[in-house]
């Protein structure tokens, strides 16, 4: 991966919040977001996958939304909030899908879990109680090698509230 640090007459200062944290970065502006983040602000939560966009791996969320940072330039973000796996506790308290991740023991190698995470709490702060279809749509866009699914979606389909519904 490239540095996102130059001395060319390109490089730009981009402000965002990362984390709750106000951000001044001195980047490129078509540097994709990922780089940023894992390079520049050593955040290792959000995964280099394909680096097309297709997996998963590198979700983040930009204003509570899912966003695929690698694909993202860091110049789309400036001035808006962006959160990484590591940024969804509040302390020492794991954000209630972290928690039912854990809970369903949902992970084999875990390298899609950023993915799968960001992409459930994105679809719960758009609507805090999804159907059980809602879920397996929203989830359908992140890949995971390992066969994990079944308790993927059970730890879904816990944070969503939804009880027995997860095969």
């Amino acid at each position: 991966m490239p540095t996102t640090h130059s001395d060319h007459s390109d490089d730009h200062t981009v402000r965002l919040t990362v984390n709750g944290e106000e951000r001044r970065l001195s980047v490129a502006p078509s540097t994709p977001l990922l780089y940023v983040l894992r390079n520049d602000l050593s955040l290792n939560g959000p995964k280099f996958g394909c680096g097309l966009g297709e997996c998963g791996a590198c979700m983040v969320l930009v204003d509570g939304r899912a966003a695929r940072a690698c694909v993202l330039p860091t110049k789309a973000v400036a001035g808006l909030t962006v959160t990484t796996l590591e940024g969804l506790a509040d302390g020492n308290h794991l954000d209630p899908v972290q928690q039912a991740f854990i809970d369903e023991q949902a992970a084999q190698c875990g390298y899609c879990l950023n993915g799968m995470i960001m992409t459930v709490r994105s679809l719960l702060n758009e609507n805090p109680t999804p159907t059980h279809e809602q879920l397996v749509a929203a989830l359908d866009h992140n890949l995971c090698r390992c066969g994990t699914h079944v308790e993927i979606l059970a730890a879904a389909c816990r944070a969503a509230g939804l009880k027995g519904e997860s095969s």
